[in-house]
């Protein structure tokens, strides 16, 4: 006797389960799996489900929708590790009947059906919907930075061109003064130097050549930007490291009580400036709900998105960024002058009336100048301007955002909510995809691989809420 725990012969003969269904416990996850999958009407939803006449036949995609919803629930989205897993993993041969698809099939399914995997994730909400998950009148808005599938050594913009090019300058004065050096000293001792910096300068040379053959194809391009090996992914600045990625800014929208993801979108802009009424009104169709509030943060900011929002019935709370140059000089900001709705003018510090002049439209705002006339004569005037007069640009929309910011001064909460809610799936995501987020190409194909991850998550907190039984049965129901 070792003390210790051991195992049996591997020699040993051993009675094995006559089913294979007596390996998979009654509350798996794979069950509830198999349910949803097998509930829906994969035809209606997009899925091609009639066979070729002729040719080898093809797996039916309702199997390999379930090798993807397993796939991406138990963190294995690489269509190769999938393939490997089919033929090794006793819950997938479960799943699927004991079939063992090629990675290229795997692969091909993904690329082939963006479109109805999309529209999968949109059903999964709605039946979050029906059990009564979710709360039809509040979600927080944020979006993230996913890396993409190129490299940044890859990705031309006219900045990066331009410091490149500047440092291959220098880098040949260098090179140019070393030999110089050289040079001067004993001809057969500086020979073998002098031939090694040669060739980093024709190298060099070589690169500067191909960087402004480059350099012309940026300046070309919609947004001065190429990337070489996924040609819709673009630099963008992560905000919570302040380092650059070469990816896509995936936007979502999370439900307040349970954190479930109701709406998503993928795009390659990295700002998330003018993605608010998009991601608001995706998420109150998702809901069903009539009005709805939303919560994101300052980078959202638009006047007219906000009201926008407020065309769809839709309530947003986020802050408004300090963006003032007079502030930053030392001025008085926007802040100081206050406007009065009854008579239409501003009050600024000095107790003066800055009255409406004339109004013009300026980038498709139409906006109503006011100033004051005893601006030439004020004692605090070097305080307020460097101009003849201080003047006060007021959207005729204004209103609006006047009373989003009354109605976060009154609920500062929202924003502690707002990072309690949206913040948790994001890291969740990232956690469970890895150093490497993305596996595909292009934007429609990462759209893709992004609903299978959301489709996942949503799937693993209702088990997690509900438990297997519960889901299986409402799946029925």
């Amino acid at each position: 006797m070792s003390g210790f725990i051991e195992g049996q012969c591997r020699s040993q003969v051993t009675l094995f389960p006559e089913s294979l269904d007596e390996y998979v416990a009654e509350d798996n996850d794979v069950r509830a799996i198999d349910v949803f999958v097998d509930e829906r009407n994969l035809s209606k939803i997009g899925f091609r489900i009639e066979p070729n006449a002729t040719g080898r036949p093809a797996y039916h995609p309702r199997t390999m929708l379930k090798l993807y919803v397993y796939g991406y629930l138990n963190r294995v989205q690489s269509s190769r590790r999938l393939e490997r897993e089919a033929q090794r993993n006793i819950e997938l041969m479960w799943l699927t009947g004991r079939l063992a698809p090629d990675f290229k099939t795997i692969a091909d399914f993904r690329k082939n059906n963006g479109e109805a995997i999309r529209a999968v994730c949109r059903e999964f909400v709605v039946l979050c919907r029906k059990l009564g998950l979710l709360v039809d009148t509040a979600v927080a808005i944020d979006g993230s930075k996913f890396k993409g599938v190129n490299n940044r050594n890859r990705n031309f913009t006219k900045a990066k061109l331009k410091g490149r090019l500047r440092q291959i300058d220098e880098s040949i004065e260098r090179y140019l003064g070393e030999i110089a050096s050289e040079d001067r000293r004993e001809p057969k001792a500086s020979k073998g130097k002098v031939q090694r910096l040669t060739g980093k300068i024709e190298a060099l040379k070589k690169e500067m050549v191909q960087l402004k053959e480059m350099e012309d194809q940026v300046l070309s391009a919609p947004d001065q930007q190429i990337s070489l090996t996924d040609p819709d992914a673009r630099a963008m600045t992560s905000a919570g490291r302040g380092k650059l990625v070469v990816g896509y800014n995936v936007q979502a929208a999370v439900d307040t009580k349970n954190h479930l993801i109701v709406a998503h979108e993928v795009t390659n802009d990295g700002l998330d400036y003018g993605q608010l009424a998009s991601m608001a009104k995706q998420a109150k169709e998702a809901l069903g709900a009539e009005t709805l509030e939303v919560v994101a943060d300052r980078g959202y900011y638009d006047g007219s998105e906000v009201l926008a929002c407020e065309k769809a019935g839709v309530t947003a709370y986020l802050p408004k960024p300090q963006r003032s140059g007079n502030q930053a000089k030392g001025l008085f900001g926007r802040r100081d002058f206050v406007y009065d709705p009854e008579k239409d003018e501003y009050r600024c510090p000095a107790g003066e009336a800055a009255t409406y002049r004339f109004s013009r439209e300026e980038n498709g705002k139409m906006m109503r100048r006011y100033w004051s006339s005893a601006c030439t004569t004020c004692s605090i005037k070097d305080k307020c301007t460097t101009g003849v007069q201080r003047r006060i640009s007021r959207w005729e929309h204004e209103a609006v955002l006047e009373a989003l910011e009354q109605r976060l001064d009154n609920e500062p909460e929202r924003m502690r909510m707002r990072r309690q809610t949206v913040e948790h799936p994001f890291g969740t995501l990232k956690a469970w995809m890895g150093v490497n987020p993305l596996l595909t190409r292009t934007l429609p194909k990462v759209s893709t691989e992004v609903s299978l991850s959301v489709l996942a998550y949503n799937f693993r907190r209702l088990l997690t809420i509900i438990g297997t039984q519960q889901l299986i049965a409402a799946i029925r129901a």
